[in-house]
């Protein structure tokens, strides 16, 4: 006879239900969220230090490419929710969760919902793109050549703007669903219905 899952070993592609909170349950390791805020702070420091501090901008760029090489490894080989089969999902299925998110009726998640697993792939590689041409910037061969310059600057804005729609995304799904996720990012815990 199979003993019960503890709730700390739930199954992937957990949708709750709409009942009440029954327990907390650990979805984000250590790991995923060390990630994350690296990332933002490694962003938010490349940002302000751009063009007066330029050994601290070169740096943040190494410290979030190499973030993002350690979390793509995690995303194979990590615990159940840091896996990448649990969050990216199809163009239909993220296409359904964002029509359904602007009708008010998507489900919840305990893990990444589809649209923020799409996210998640996106800004990765929007970051590894911005670090590939900030190097770029620094080779003898590209050095000073403007379109490098140009499209280095055009993905780092593009970066800001899927930020911005990311914490719109965190603001709307923590008030539809009534928990606290920047909270929940910061413990690796989430209520379970």
């Amino acid at each position: 006879m199979q003993k019960p899952a503890r709730i700390d070993e739930l199954s992937t592609d957990h949708e709750t239900s709409a009942g009440g909170p029954v327990g907390v349950v650990r979805v984000w390791d250590p790991l995923v969220r060390i990630f994350h805020w690296t990332l933002v702070l490694s962003f938010v420091a490349a940002w302000l230090t751009a063009g007066w501090a330029e050994n601290v901008h070169q740096w943040a760029g190494f410290y979030a490419a190499g973030a993002i090489v350690v979390r793509a490894v995690w995303g194979v080989l990590g615990t159940q929710f840091a896996r990448f089969s649990q969050f990216v999902r199809g163009p239909s299925e993220i296409a359904r969760y964002l029509i359904s998110m602007s009708r008010g009726t998507e489900a919840r998640y305990l893990g990444h919902n589809p649209a923020g697993g799409a996210m998640i792939l996106v800004l990765m590689t929007m970051i590894i793109a911005a670090f590939a041409t900030g190097w770029m910037m620094t080779t003898d061969t590209l050095f000073g050549v403007p379109w490098v310059g140009l499209l280095h600057s055009l993905i780092v804005h593009a970066i800001a703007l899927l930020i911005v729609i990311h914490v719109a995304g965190v603001a709307t799904a923590s008030i539809r669903h009534k928990e606290n996720l920047v909270l929940a990012m910061l413990t690796g815990k989430k209520a379970v219905d």
